[in-house]
């Protein structure tokens, strides 16, 4: 442990302070002057832009890696997907988490679908996004997913549904889903808690929080 403290000291040290722009900086040599293309240091650059709001630096570390290691993309769908919708190119997010969809983390895959949806709704194309969040709010296995994607169907796309009264009917059922198991907004909360810090939860967070007040009020 004293080893692993010495060698990461400024790494830690950095992380402690939440000094984003001098992790950022630190990271860069690391991976771009050192060619240290490893997991970790990766998911930290990326994560440190997107808190900085440097989302275009986030797509440079994903090109460089996508050359020189395609691997770290596909361990990292969620945190390039975000910078490509906090970026405004919703489009361009719809584009890459169909095409990671099925080469992403199996333990990230519901996440991916649920962004390709969340995607589709902020590109507009709700025709599209309706069977998505209708799928995940009757089948997922995740209760956040579970929730936001019922609560979609009945704020944003039941009165733009060809089908409404469907619509209303699988919101309600991924409604009952969820509440069966979470109870109340304080089980909520700590499901949230659960993944800490994941910068794909905290660009979320807001609908996180309507969804949670739709469910148990």
């Amino acid at each position: 442990m004293s080893i692993f403290f010495f060698l990461n000291y400024r790494l830690l040290s950095l992380l402690e302070r939440e000094d984003w722009p001098a992790l950022a900086y630190y990271l860069e040599q690391k991976i771009y002057v050192k060619g240290r293309y490893n997991l970790r240091y990766i998911r930290l650059l990326a994560s440190s832009y997107l808190v900085i709001s440097d989302y275009l630096s986030v797509l440079k570390l994903e090109s460089k890696a996508q050359l020189v290691k395609p691997s770290l993309i596909t361990k990292n769908v969620l945190i390039f997907g975000a910078a490509r919708v906090l970026n405004s190119n919703p489009a361009e997010a719809v584009v890459f988490f169909k095409t990671h969809m099925e080469k992403c983390n199996p333990k990230d895959k519901q996440w991916v679908q649920w962004f390709y949806g969340f995607s589709l709704l902020l590109a507009g194309a709700f025709d599209e996004v309706e069977p998505v969040f209708s799928l995940l709010s009757v089948s997922s296995s995740d209760a956040l997913i579970t929730g936001l994607s019922a609560y979609f169907l009945t704020s944003s796309l039941e009165k733009r549904s060809k089908t409404p009264e469907k619509c209303t009917q699988l919101a309600e059922n991924g409604k009952k889903r969820v509440v069966k198991t979470i109870k109340n907004l304080s089980g909520w909360k700590k499901e949230i808690e659960k993944f800490g810090s994941d910068i794909h939860i905290a660009i979320v967070k807001k609908y996180i929080d309507e969804t949670g007040t739709w469910l148990f009020g």
